[in-house]
């Protein structure tokens, strides 16, 4: 996949294009999806021109990488969602059905959100967090 630098986290990134800002570094740029699939859904973007994680672990910065993962905690923290708990998410490629050709994290929580998969229910040694 190539970079697209019309996409529309380019277009944020860029101004030309507005969002509804929840956290900045220099790295990193996290906002409100203006199409949430939870109560919660905020979107977390490198700043620098990268598709996917697979070419972001490859070409990114050590400094970027650290940056990245930081700004996704801090997040999280930041929405008052650490202790309930929440979902990450990032889709790669065709068959996972990305999107948008740059690296991006959805955070998704504020509500049960189901199984990972369609389907799918957790396995019994997930009842430790059911108790809690």
């Amino acid at each position: 996949m190539i970079y697209d630098e019309q996409n529309v986290f380019a277009k944020i990134l860029r101004g030309d294009l507005p969002c509804t800002k929840v956290h900045e570094t220099n790295h990193s740029l996290a906002f409100h999806d203006i199409a949430p699939q939870a109560k919660t859904h905020v979107l977390v973007i490198p700043k620098g021109a990268y598709v996917s994680w697979d070419d972001f672990s490859a070409n990114a910065t050590g400094e970027e990488q650290a940056d990245y993962v930081a700004a996704i905690g801090a997040t999280a923290r930041k929405l008052g969602i650490d202790t309930s708990g929440y979902r990450i998410l990032a889709n790669h490629g065709r068959d996972s059905h990305q999107e948008v050709p740059h690296l991006h994290v959805h955070i998704l929580a504020g509500q049960p959100l189901g199984p990972m998969l369609e389907g799918g229910d957790l396995p019994p040694s997930a009842n430790y967090f059911r108790q809690k």
